[in-house]
């Protein structure tokens, strides 16, 4: 006879998504009991981990694709604006947690690194010249400096502009509130904390099915290194599971998705670690994309910090694979394909040929010509200083809009199930940034009845919560300051 336990809530994957709502639950429900489970042999080892995403604290400082031009002269700021506000949040939480003793020295996780804008090309520089105009006088963007003298941009940024030919026109665009974050180490002290504090936390234990039990969810798991199955219920499920969180859905059958589909996307990066190179840029620097590119392919030059060691990191190149995750099986894609959502999936590769374009371009780019596109960021760039790493797994969320298949954005999406006690994320970027607002959202989609009493708690916990700060300066100027100085932000 196959064992079962009974739990509250069931958190399915072991990345900062399922952390962080582990967090805010055990704020506002102490007494629930929890369970997380991870089919790795470590948290924070897939999308959350260091090596697999851009480790940028995303705030629409310094990125392109938040600031989209919609017209001769005019531009939308309105995502910047949204990522800024999402951002702040979770700078509340991780300051308060700090401070209340329970994520360690904050600077394992996160660290000052100003962000930039680099434009080149009358387009681009017009891009960012609008940019920066629109948001310069933004409560949340205070402090912005636009330059397009050569001389200013080799101090702020001398491995990019010092010596560099004085061909065509470039602006940067300097915002020195910017962060680097280490996700990986945050997922894990998030969990150590949620351990600590009653939860079961378990990896290497893998969720194979999910079905509807009465008024619960009923889950089968495989204890990876026992090799045994068990079963939990519990009335509330979270699927944070990355790219296995879609087949998860389907196996529940779950009607809101059963005609979504998964596109899968791999990248890559240049990696540097000399130190010659290292002391010539401390910064996150964004580009805007090529002409015909989507905006998944926004160039970047990042300084990361991860174990404690610095490097540089320039991309993303893309890349393909079925998988589902990147230690996933080469069948994640072709068992996801099913009679209901393959009509959209040929719908959105026959709708979306810019982007397979572009991703047979990359696939069959060489050495030389990642070479040529890092040296647009490093004019002087030697091969022998750089290696390529693969990064992470995204898997894109196809579905009907407008009654057509279509990879759906590149954000999160919160699915919640009409059954309810379900609630899952799909997408990617800004993903971590903004993890505890979209815990927020799973929080007020999945418990309305409760909510109304939980606001006081998630309030006392995040002071912006259910606010604007875009409305109020004041309070957005004496919350940066104490999470700064909180985080060892202001040391930057």
């Amino acid at each position: 006879m196959i064992a079962q336990a009974d739990y509250d809530v069931v958190l399915v994957g072991g990345g900062i998504m399922s952390a962080t709502l582990g967090a805010l639950l055990r704020r506002v429900r102490p007494d629930w009991s929890v369970l997380a489970l991870e089919r790795l042999d470590g948290l924070g080892l897939e999308s959350s981990s260091a090596w697999n995403n851009a480790g940028t604290g995303h705030a629409g400082l310094c990125e392109f694709n938040y600031t989209p031009l919609t017209g001769a002269g005019s531009i939308d700021v309105s995502s910047a604006v949204a990522v800024n506000e999402q951002f702040q949040l979770s700078r509340q939480l991780w300051a308060r947690l700090a401070e209340e003793g329970t994520l360690g020295d904050p600077a394992g996780f996160i660290r000052p690194v100003p962000h930039y804008a680099f434009a080149h090309g009358a387009a681009g520089v017009e891009h960012l010249r609008l940019r920066h105009a629109a948001l310069r006088g933004h409560p949340l963007f205070e402090g912005m400096e636009l330059t397009t003298d050569r001389d200013v941009m080799a101090g702020w940024l001398p491995l990019m502009f010092a010596g560099r030919p004085g061909r065509g026109p470039v602006a940067v665009c300097r915002t020195r509130g910017g962060t680097d974050v280490d996700y990986g180490v945050l997922t894990r002290r998030l969990f150590a904390a949620l351990a600590g504090g009653g939860a079961d936390v378990r990896t290497g234990h893998e969720v194979r099915s999910l079905r509807r039990d009465g008024r619960s969810w009923r889950l089968r798991v495989r204890d990876l290194h026992g090799a045994r199955d068990y079963l939990v219920r519990a009335p509330f499920v979270f699927l944070g599971a990355g790219g296995g969180t879609l087949p998860l859905l389907q196996s529940a059958g779950v009607p809101e998705t059963r005609r979504y589909g998964g596109f899968p996307i791999s990248g890559r990066f240049l990696r540097a670690a000399d130190p010659g190179l290292l002391a010539r840029h401390h910064a996150k620097v964004y580009s805007h994309a090529e002409p015909g590119a989507p905006s998944l392919s926004v160039p970047h030059l990042d300084t990361r910090v991860v174990d404690g060691r610095a490097y540089l990191m320039f991309g993303p190149f893309a890349a393909f694979s079925p998988r589902f995750l990147k230690r996933g099986r080469l069948s994640d894609l072709p068992r996801s394909v099913t009679p209901r959502n393959a009509g959209t999936l040929l719908g959105a590769a026959r709708d979306n040929r810019d982007l397979l374009r572009y991703l047979v371009g990359q696939l069959a780019q060489t050495r030389g010509g990642r070479l040529r596109a890092l040296r647009r960021f490093v004019p002087d760039a030697r091969a022998r200083d750089w290696e390529l790493v693969t990064a992470g797994q995204r898997v894109q969320v196809v579905k009907r809009v407008n009654g057509r298949g279509a990879i759906a954005g590149f954000g999160t999406e919160v699915v919640t199930s009409s059954h309810g006690g379900l609630a899952a994320l799909l997408g990617a970027s800004p993903g971590a940034s903004a993890s505890v607002a979209i815990m927020l959202d799973v929080l007020e989609r999945a418990f309305p009845a409760h909510l109304p009493g939980w606001r006081p708690a998630l309030r006392d916990l995040l002071p912006s919560y259910g606010l604007s700060l875009s409305e109020e300066p004041a309070l957005f100027r004496a919350l940066d300051a104490r999470t700064a100085e909180t985080l060892g932000l202001d040391r930057g």
